[in-house]
This record gives C-alpha cells, structure tokens and sequence, in this order.
C-alpha cells in the first residue's frame, strides 16, 4: 500500500484504548509501535489492552519471549508464546525472529520484550539497532503490527535515532507518581494539530498539553529527573568506562569480574579460547585491544591467536623476546560492522536466502556481488579515515579474522581473502582502496570453498560474522618496492620428518625471502626452504645442484610504483636494488657466477638457501624456542606465520603475524605393519614421505588418474580430469584413496591435477606420484594451506618416488576397469574408479619408524 491509496476501514487498527486511538489517529496494517519507557509496567498497560482488542478481532497473536524480565504477558487465551534465546548472538537471534515471521505468514499481531533486553545478550548497542532495521521492514511487508519496547537511557542515541527512522509509530511515555503522560514522537502517514504535544491521561482519555508553560515546566521536572541519571552512552562503551575505572582504582575482585565480561563480547565465546584468553590477556590489554578497534564486537580468530601468543612469548620468556619480539601495529574491524554494513545495504533478506538448505550455494554468487557493490555507514567511514591517518603511508594488510577462524580444529586457512595494500596516494584514493579491500575479505564469506569447508565441517548453520585484522606489513623500503627480509612458517610439531632420525618434537619451519604469501601457499615452479628444525642444513635432495634447483627463485613484494602485490625473479630485483640482505640469506653459486661473468652478466649468483641465517646466527635456537613455549602456552602443538627482521650483523628479530593450532591426524598409538606381504596383496610401500602421524585406515574405494593418459591431455581436458574426480568423490561416502600424478590441488595443471579442495574433501587418504609422462612430481609443501586443509579434514597424505628403492607401487594391482589402454586419451579414459568393497585396502602407517603400506586384505 502506498501512501497514496486512500485508507480502508480494514487497515485501521485498534490500540484498545479508544482515547488512544483518538491520539493517534488510529493504529494502521503495517504499524510497529515502539514504546520508550522507564518502567515496564507502563509498557505492559498498554499492551493488555490492545491484545484483547486484536484478539476480538480474531487475529493471530504471538508474544516474542527473549528478556530476563518478568513477562510481559502472563496468560492470554488468545497468545502464543515464543521463547527465543538471545544469547546465541545477532544472527541467530535475527534469523530465527525472521523465520518465525516468515513461517506465521501475513496479518499476524507481535507482542515483544524490551529491546533493551538485547544488551544482556550482545553487549554491543549498535546491533540492537540492526535488529530493528532487519525485523521492522520485514513485519511491515507482511501487513503486520509488531509492539516493542526499550528503556531509552540505555541506548546511544545513534541507535534511537535509527530505531525512530525505522519505525512507523513511537511514542514516549512519562511517569510522575500515578501521573502518566504520553508523547507521541512520530506516527506515519498521520498528523493533526496537537498529535506531537504530550498527553495527559485523564479517566482514559488523553488530553494534550496545549498550555506552553505548562508544557515548559514539564520539560524542565524531566530534564531535572534525568540529571542524576547516567549519560547517553553506548552499553559497549560504558563497559570499558568500568573497566578503565576499576584499573585506576586497583580493585581487584572488580578487574576479574569486568576481565571475564569483556572476554566474552571482545574475543570469544569458545571455551578453549577463552580459557588460553583468561591466561594471557589482562582486562589491560583488553583495553587496549578496544583502543584499536573500528565499531564494536569481536575482533575474531587470527587477531585473537596473534595477541594471545604474543603475550604467552612475553610473559613466559620475556628476557628473550622483550628484546628481540618486533611490537605489533594491528587494528581490528569489529564483527559489528560487517553485520552494520550488511544491514545497511539491505543485504540481510539474501543473507536469510543464502542461509536455507536450498539457497546455501545458488545464492552466494548475489550476496557475493551484493556485498561488492555495497557501501559502509558514515560512521564507519569516519573511522577508517582516522585509522590511515595512523599508518601514513606505509603498506598495510588487510586480513580476514572470522569469528570460528584460526581456532582449535577450525584454521579456514586460505578460506578467506588476505588484501595487501601500498596504501599511497591522496587521502580520498586511500581511503578508497581500503574500502574496496575490505568488501573483498567481506565478499570472500561466500566464496565457494568457504562455504564447502563450513559445511563439511558442520559450521554451516553457525554464526561465522567476518571481522578483519588490518597489519602494518613489516618491512622496508627498497626504491620502488616494499618488503620484510624474510619470512616464514613454523610448526612446533614437524609430522612430516623425511629422515627415521629426525624428531618429530622438535618442529619445522618454511622459509622465504620477501612476503611470507610464498610461505604459506603452493607456489608452481618455486621452492620455499623446507627446514626440521633439530637438523636444519639437512635437506631432502640428492645434490647441491638439487638443493639450487629446488630453493626460492622468485621473490613477491610490493611494487609501490605499479601500487600492486608482485612476484620478481631474484636475478632481476638484485639487478635494481643494492641494499637486500643477501649475505645472511643466500649462499653464492660459484660455478653459475663463473659462467656469468664469462658472458658478461652481472654477478655474484646467489641461491636462496638460508645457510648463513642458520649457521651463523640465533635464528634457529629463537625459532626453536618460540614455538616450544607457545605449544606449552596452547597445550596444543601450533602453527605461527612470522617474519623477519635482520640488523646490520644478521641478527633476527620476529614479528609474529598469526598462531592457531596445529591441525593434526590424531594420535592413534603404535601401529601394526605386518613384517611380510605377498607381492600381490601389495599396492604401495614407502619408507618415509608421508603425513599427519599414525595411519590406520580400512580403504573400500580408489580413483586413480592414470598418469600415461593425463600426460597426452590438452590443459582444457586437463581441467575436465579434475571436474571428473570431484563428482566421483562425492558420489558416495565410502573409504576413499585417491592416488594421481604430480600435486594434488596445483594452479598449473602441467605439474598435476588442478581440482581444488573443495572436490576432494571427502576422501579418506591423498597420494601424490612421482611419474615421468609429463615430469609431475609431488610437492612436499609442508605449511601450505592445501596441507592445512587435509591434516585438518583428516585426510593422510603420502608422496611415492616409484624410481627410489625405498619405495614400491605397483598399481596394476588393482585390476582392470572399464577403460581400456588403447583408447584415445580422453579425460574419461584417465579416471580409473576400483571399487575394492569385497577386497579392501587397508592403509597403515608408523610415524616413528617413517614406514607406510597399503595392502590389500581378504
């Protein structure tokens, strides 16, 4: 109905008090009526009235149950009462509000507690307004006509004004002993001559207050009233108000109450998180945290666990890490403004669609383009100004940090999008960027693989709200580009120990120089630095002409010049920039430098192999040391991104960029690898190269990509290969090993299958075979996020070097299939599926004595 159709006796609606209605002109279809109050008692006066009117007029009436507060309505024949819990947070609080609109249809009457009541449950004010502006639009689509209420002294003004913009009716009502009065404050669509005055109530009828005097004195007494009362201020803000006082006051029973209620709307509400948080985050450094942030909430998981273990380092060994710890520099977007920023672009009804079962994936690509073209509340703007004007022009990174990320069993590592930033240019141009960036990270909530991982995992009905960790990137400026030393993976745990004499305990570390992007994901064609930590210049090559071939040629960085993330071959940024560190980095490759200088290209050679970081310096015992005390702070084997800051003499100091859990294959105890296997019963044998701990799996499925057909692939059929194998993975849900040639999830789809993650996720065990078609060999890359994303789904990973004598694969084996050899090559023909339910495969495998076998069983 627009507000140009004349009005129908049957949109008019009924208060219930008859001088009421006279007041307001009536109450109309679509109506929601918010009362400000300071008892609720008034609140409920109101009410009663109007329910027995709705129901003389046969509506359907529902009460929304979800305050501590005594009920509203105690027993009404005609109500039905809802009980929905606040406390799960904003977004199954909304959603489930929506989906009880939804599911009671039009016409229906809504009765609801105090707004106000959301603050108990959210802390934060502010999405006590978004709820409004998501629910209020709804009811009003659905001719309904919905009663709220909120104690006015607990809200921002930010927030009543938005709830005032959003509603159709509000109205103020006054106390002064048995005095009521009510100020209606707007009703839509309707007006008269004294509608805004205040009224007083007298034998049910409502006079207004025509006698400007009187009216003055009235504002005066009740300006007077709320003089003793405490200010306007955001519930959020007020909290950390108390938490400043209680610091400055030293009361200490008062800092472990406001610690613990900080924690719980500031950084988790997980129990394990929480309890590692009560240890190293004190209600000072939670105001510190606040001191940071843009808008209010969560800061989310990667800028949870990048706090967390720096305060373990510094508290645990703060001799050593006082001194050689580089001081963070990180903002943090809170979870609020990216559920501000949804509601204020109207997304929240795409939200609510891509949320049921059938639109969970058709509707992600709308929300996706949604979130991309959207635009950010004003005063979340103003802040993000305020936060540049903080970096200067130093290059920052915007990182996501959901809420489930980064946390025990749940890393999403490379789910969501990491956004690097030169951040030069004039303000405006900044400012821009910025905002581009973080719809970026916003959009990629629902990218594909994300919502794939979320629901193989069983997270997909769980709030997942998106706040962002926004870095100053540490490094230095080189002429045109930007980038640290170097930087690196660590794990405490190194689950992937090529050598029987190599301890697991001791840890593992992938290093490169420049951006540490080429340290966490499968680079094709380059080579981090692969190091255990207990033999560090122990590598997994025949050769040093191996060990150059396999190190780190291409260096990313940040080209200021072209104002964008870049890659450059190491011969070529040598050629440009003088002052890289060189000499604590790579060793010089004598013969490669002889031949170069005989052709008159410019030298030394150098081959990135971290030798002098290693051998002459602190590197290695600070790393050691580093992750052993932060596996003790976590009581959990961990997973910490750094990098690199070296002084003039080589000597390194650590800027910690992100520490989560260490996702790992569980421990299942000693394993039993019979000592004799028949030649037949055999599929594979190897001694060493495989991950994730002790393996035991009964296997009752294999697809095999047959390497001699894949090799005669064009890369289109290539693709169609990996399209193939992920509709047969997820054809059923038997034990699964997949086996294929060269790198499983590989960009480049000459080196190996490109399927991503997404498509294999189902399976039971990943091998990666080392086959000469085509020169595919498998790509140890411990620390990546396709590694992350198998130890993490449980899923065991083993490489097979057919041409060593410690290994045996003999796929033939497994029998013929449907496909014959002599076919054309086709995409087809390269998919082998054996269904070995009568003859399973069982799959075991020792960690400490570095054996796996897979053979076949009766």
């Amino acid at each position: 109905m627009t507000s140009n159709e004349p009005l129908q006796p049957e949109d008019r609606v009924s208060t219930g008090l008859s001088g009421l209605d006279e007041v307001l002109d009536g109450l109309r279809i679509g109506d929601n009526v918010v009362w400000r109050v300071s008892d609720l008692e008034d609140y409920r006066r109101f009410v009663l009235p109007f329910l027995d009117a709705a129901a003389d007029a046969n509506r359907q009436i529902i009460y929304l149950r979800f305050g501590e507060h005594p009920p509203i309505i105690e027993q009404h024949p005609a109500v039905r009462t809802i009980e929905i819990d606040a406390l799960g947070g904003f977004e199954s609080f909304t959603s489930r509000v929506w989906h009880l609109i939804e599911q009671h249809g039009r016409g229906a009457f809504y009765v609801c507690d105090s707004l106000s009541e959301l603050l108990n449950a959210w802390a934060t004010d502010a999405m006590v307004g978004n709820f409004f502006r998501v629910v209020c639009p709804f009811l009003y689509e659905l001719d309904t006509v919905a009663w709220f209420a909120l104690h006015p002294d607990r809200h921002s003004r930010r927030t009543l004004d938005r709830i005032r913009e959003t509603t159709q009716v509000m109205i103020d009502i006054h106390r002064h002993g048995d005095n009521v009065q009510i100020h209606p404050i707007k009703a839509w669509r309707r007006q008269s001559p004294t509608m805004f005055l205040p009224h007083r109530e007298h034998d049910s009828r409502f006079q207004p207050i025509t006698d400007s005097s009187e009216a003055t004195r009235l504002q005066a007494s009740l300006e007077l009233e709320h003089l003793h009362r405490q200010p306007l201020l955001d519930y959020w803000d007020r909290l950390f108000q108390e938490a400043s006082r209680a610091l400055s006051e030293q009361d200490e029973n008062r800092i472990a109450d406001l610690q613990e209620q900080v924690l719980r709307v500031l950084i988790s509400r997980d129990p394990q998180i929480l309890e590692l948080a009560r240890r190293y985050l004190s209600l000072e450094d939670l105001l510190g945290i606040r001191s940071r942030m843009v808008g209010s909430g969560y800061i989310g998981g990667k800028a949870t666990g990048m706090l967390i273990a720096r305060n373990i380092l510094l508290k645990e060994a703060p001799q050593l890490w006082q001194q050689h710890l580089e001081p963070h520099d990180s903002s943090y977007l809170g979870t609020d403004a990216y559920y501000a920023f949804l509601v204020h672009n109207g997304l929240w009804p795409a939200i609510m669609r891509q949320r049921s079962e059938a639109g969970y994936l058709t509707e992600a690509q709308a929300l996706r383009e949604g979130i991309a073209a959207g635009r950010f509340p004003d005063e979340i703007r103003t802040e993000l100004e305020r936060l540049l004007d903080h970096y200067g022009q130093y290059p920052i990174l915007v990182r996501s940090s959901s809420l489930q990320e980064d946390g025990f069993g749940n890393a999403f590592a490379g789910k969501y999008e990491s956004v690097f930033l030169i951040n030069q240019g004039a303000p405006e141009q900044r400012l821009a960027a910025l905002e581009n960036a973080i719809r970026q990270v916003y959009a990629s909530s629902m990218s594909e693989d994300a919502l794939h991982y979320r629901k193989q995992r069983g997270l997909d009905q769980r709030e997942e709200p998106m706040a962002l960790l926004i870095q100053r990137v540490n490094g230095r400026f080189h002429g045109r580009y930007y980038l640290p030393d170097a930087a690196g993976v660590g794990v405490s745990r190194n689950t992937f120990a090529w050598d029987s004499t190599m301890d697991p305990q001791a840890g593992m570390v992938r290093l490169v120089m420049g951006l540490g992007t080429r340290a966490v994901d499968r680079i094709e064609g380059d080579h981090a630095c692969v190091m255990a930590l207990d033999q560090p210049t122990r590598q997994p090559f025949r050769n040093q002409d191996e060990s150059y071939r396999y190190s780190q040629h291409l260096v990313d960085l940040l080209d200021l010049q072209d104002g964008t993330l870049d890659t450059r071959p190491l011969s070529q940024l040598l050629e440009s920039t003088a002052d890289l560190p060189m000499e604590h980095l790579a060793e010089v490759d004598r013969a490669a430098t002889t031949r170069a200088e005989q052709i008159g290209l410019k030298s030394p050679v150098w081959r990135l192999t971290f030798r002098p970081l290693v051998q002459k310096g602190a590197f290695i015992a600070r790393l050691s040391s580093l992750l052993q005390t932060l596996e003790t702070g976590y009581r959990h084997p961990v997973d910490v991104e750094f990098t690199l800051h070296l002084d003039e003499q080589g000597d390194p100091s650590f800027n910690l960029v992100q520490c989560r859990p260490l996702a790992t294959v569980g421990e299942s105890g000693p394993v039993s690898i019979p000592d004799y296997l028949p030649d037949d019963k055999l599929l594979f044998r190897t001694d060493g190269h495989f991950m994730g701990g002790n393996i035991n799996l009964t296997i009752q499925r294999v697809i095999r990509v047959d390497a001699s057909i894949y090799a005669g692939l064009n890369t289109s059929q290539r693709y169609e290969v990996a399209r193939l194998v992920g509709e047969q993975v997820r054809s059923t849900n038997i034990p699964t090993l997949l086996i294929g040639p060269g790198r499983w999830g590989t960009g480049s789809p000459e080196l190996g299958v490109p399927v991503r993650f997404s498509d294999i996720a189902g399976v039971a065990a990943l091998v990666e075979v080392s086959e000469k078609a085509g020169q595919m060999v498998p790509d140890l890359s411990y620390g990546s996020h396709f590694f992350q994303d198998l130890v993490e789904t449980g899923i065991a990973y083993a490489a097979l070097f057919p041409e060593n004598s410690c290994c045996q694969y003999v796929p033939e084996h497994l029998g013929d299939t449907s496909a014959s050899q002599s076919e054309t090559p086709s995409p087809t023909a390269a998919v082998r599926v054996h269904d070995v339910t009568h003859r399973p495969l069982q799959l075991r495998g020792d960690i400490v004595r570095q054996q796996l076998v897979c053979y076949f069983t009766e």
